[in-house]
């Protein structure tokens, strides 16, 4: 085995610093003295009094706090570091060593995360390019429907075809579903006719599945074909049932093998127990009770998290990840492995901005110059100890033979009741389960509050984005499900830096002061919503009546605000196009920035509040992974779905018809009754007001000019216009 570092020693992977940091400094200074010069034309320019004088003073807040968050994101642009692996030394030196992993998979609703895209997440990962007998799967069912029990028991039947033709040709990706929308006929005959013939096993087992959600019920001829099924004879609903735990595949048994006689690796289904009167604690209470059923079963000191819709699309990913883990050098300290986060069904333009393309790219290898990014809920391989609430220290050494699958004398029945205890309601109770050990609890955001905690331990992270992507998942097709969303995570993340997993509180003398700082641009993610709403209402407003805000265009100090204004947007659009995204796709995410902080960020916010002043308590939703034809079709041709009426569509059409209403009004008075030379003074509050109306023409369309299902209600056109009406009259009185 490896052992200690050696001379000659190579390392498992490296690290290296981004090119042009020095010229990305000099412009970063240069900002920051414009954003400074900014700040003291609000001080040395305070208007004598009146309704000009108190908007004078928001427009200087507001800009304080967006100085004070532009300064947050430097931080991480400030020395990003990107990772590079080495898989052939790993394999030379530890093959006959590689540590078994467990790999666990969240489901929590049938209907809205269908069985047949979570058997295929399921099988692209136990057909990894890892020996099968270090390989456990284990998909948590918080829905506890004999459905997707089902699903994953026709899978279980299926891998023992899919696993070795993976293998033999080497295929990717291994989901069966995306590996057939796009598999190539232009191979030997050979590979043709494996490819037909297990083309069509998954097509039959396709259809038994659909036949069986379609009917919405196993049917008794079904049910007596696996024991499993007899417990759903106790089950009152998904949110009142006993622990229901079924190894489908034992990795112990000799006879587990598949059609060419290698070993399986192991696939346990699990339902915890639920009863109405325990809180379960969301996805962190159920991954809590996988990582306690995983460690009597197979007990991998490698855990990877996967969302049931993240498909695997690499399969070397494992391996990857334990170039990280098992270096000798540098690999000790390293808690977790963070993947990006990316999607199949993105548009062309990427028309809600959900591939966070910049934020993966550049924020989170900035984080990972400070000790590492967060945990963002799936695509993550964990240390076991690490996430079972061990502290780091520098005498500690990973012991890679571990939890090495053994064949065992207890049955699978035994192994099964023993293990079901530690998914019971009562299994947590006076336990640090939730607060020092396994996915914390009481926040929306378990994902990033577990990070603080491990960060807060000792532990170090690692963000690797390899050049073929490690996973693919959906996401959200319509504009509402992106907003709530964003929603939940906004109040999540807010709740935790007012709570006692604040980075500053929990990660005080273990977390680098700038990873702290980094931790904000998310935790604060809320706060922009008050100052956001404040420059695109009272701006436009006080155009309408005449007041201006920014100096002339012939003063000196307009020049810091064209500055600011043309050097953010075009590093901003620099970024996007370094990395291969569309001017398209760069306007899209300027619109959906500010859709987000006007209405998921601005409810998310009070949200949090009420929650943090025990008013009103959070709710976790899931994002539904399914949408008709109709509303595919208009995603596919990057036209923006409203569809229903909603708080957060409300909002943004008010926000849209008050700038709209401005600025006719104001090009009104400046035609007949003032003049072009009153422009002058109002020229930023022109160009700034134009701007909005310009990113919020989707929503015009909307409520105005479209015909088919996803427009705005006609009740929310008229209820918006109407607002709009009174805010123009009433918030501004007349100067």
């Amino acid at each position: 085995m490896g052992g200690d570092r050696k001379e000659g020693y190579l390392p498992l992977f490296e690290t290296k610093e981004a090119k042009g940091r020095l010229a990305y400094r000099m412009f970063v200074i240069s900002m920051f003295v414009g954003v400074c010069l900014i700040w003291v034309y609000r001080v040395t320019h305070v208007p004598a009094g009146g309704i000009r004088r108190w908007a004078w003073y928001g427009m200087f807040g507001a800009e304080l706090w967006f100085g004070f968050y532009w300064i947050l994101t430097q931080l991480v642009r400030w020395r990003p570091v990107y990772r590079y692996t080495f898989k052939e030394r790993l394999s030379q030196r530890y093959e006959d060593y590689l540590p078994a992993v467990d790999i666990f998979v969240c489901t929590a609703d049938p209907t809205m995360e269908p069985p047949m895209l979570v058997i295929n997440t399921v099988l692209s990962l136990i057909a990894y390019d890892y020996p099968s007998d270090k390989l456990a799967v284990y998909l948590s069912d918080d829905g506890g429907s004999d459905l997707t029990f089902y699903a994953l028991l026709e899978a279980s039947h299926f891998a023992k075809h899919w696993i070795p033709f993976c293998k033999k040709f080497k295929v990717d990706p291994r989901s069966p579903a995306a590996y057939f929308s796009r598999a190539s006929e232009t191979h030997d005959s050979h590979y043709i006719e494996a490819l037909s013939t297990v083309k069509k096993l998954y097509e039959e087992m396709e259809c038994r599945i659909e036949s069986v959600v379609k009917m919405g019920k196993v049917s008794e001829e079904i049910g007596a074909k696996h024991k499993g099924f007899s417990e759903w004879n106790s089950v009152l609903n998904s949110r009142n049932h006993q622990a229901i735990l079924q190894i489908l595949i034992d990795g112990r048994d000799p006879n587990a093998l598949d059609n060419e006689g290698r070993a399986l690796p192991t696939l346990v289904y699990l339902a915890r127990e639920k009863r109405p009167q325990h809180h379960h604690n969301f996805k962190a209470g159920s991954l809590n009770a996988l990582i306690r059923v995983s460690s009597e079963i197979s007990n991998g000191p490698i855990i990877l998290i996967v969302d049931c819709d993240m498909y695997s699309n690499n399969a070397e990913t494992v391996r990857d990840a334990l170039c990280f883990f098992m270096d000798e050098d540098k690999g000790h300290q390293i808690g977790f492995v963070q993947y990006p986060q990316k999607f199949e069904n993105i548009t062309k333009n990427d028309i809600y901005s959900n591939s966070f393309s910049v934020l993966l790219k550049v924020e989170f290898s900035g984080f990972d110059g400070y000790g590492g990014p967060p945990y963002i809920g799936t695509g993550c391989f964990f240390r076991r100890e690490s996430l079972c609430g061990k502290k780091y220290g520098k005498d500690y050494k990973a012991d890679w033979k571990q939890g090495l699958k053994t064949e065992g004398k207890e049955t699978v029945e035994d192994l099964e009741q023993r293990a079901k205890g530690f998914a019971s309601c009562g299994y947590e109770l006076g336990t640090q389960w939730g607060k020092e050990m396994g996915l914390m609890y009481g926040t929306l955001v378990e994902d990033v509050t577990t990070s603080v905690a491990i960060h807060s331990k000792g532990w170090k992270s690692t963000y690797f984005d390899p050049p073929r992507d490690a996973f693919l998942g959906l996401a959200p097709t319509t504009l509402l499900q992106s907003l709530v969303q964003h929603k939940r995570w906004v109040e999540g993340h807010l709740h935790l830096f007012f709570s006692q997993h604040c980075p500053f509180i929990r990660g005080h003398g273990k977390i680098k002061f700038p990873l702290k700082m980094a931790y904000c641009i998310y935790n604060l993610w809320a706060i922009n919503s008050i100052p956001t709403l404040y420059y695109v209402v009272i701006p436009p407003l006080c155009l309408l009546h005449g007041i201006a805000l920014f100096p002339e265009i012939t003063s000196p100090w307009f020049k810091p605000f064209l500055y600011v204004i043309i050097a953010r947007y075009t590093c901003s659009l620099g970024e996007f196009l370094w990395f291969g995204e569309t001017v398209k796709a760069w306007l899209n995410y300027e619109r959906i920035w500010l859709f987000r902080r006007t209405s998921a960020y601005l409810f998310g916010t009070i949200d949090a509040a009420l929650n943090l002043l025990g008013i009103a308590k959070s709710a976790f939703t899931i994002t539904e992974k399914v949408a008709d034809d109709e509303l595919s079709k208009r995603y596919e041709k990057e036209i923006m779905e409203f569809g229903t009426t909603s708080l957060m569509f409300t909002t943004l059409a008010t926000l849209a018809m008050i700038n709209l209403l401005c600025l006719c009004g104001a090009m009104k008075r400046v035609v007949m009754d003032d003049g072009v030379g009153a422009v002058g003074p109002l020229m930023l509050q022109f160009a700034l007001c134009g701007l909005l109306v310009m990113i919020n023409i989707p929503v015009y369309e909307g409520l105005f000019l479209r015909k088919d299902k996803g427009r705005m209600p006609p009740s929310l056109t008229f209820t918006s216009s109407a607002l709009a009406v009174l805010a123009c009259v009433i918030i501004i009185p007349m100067h």
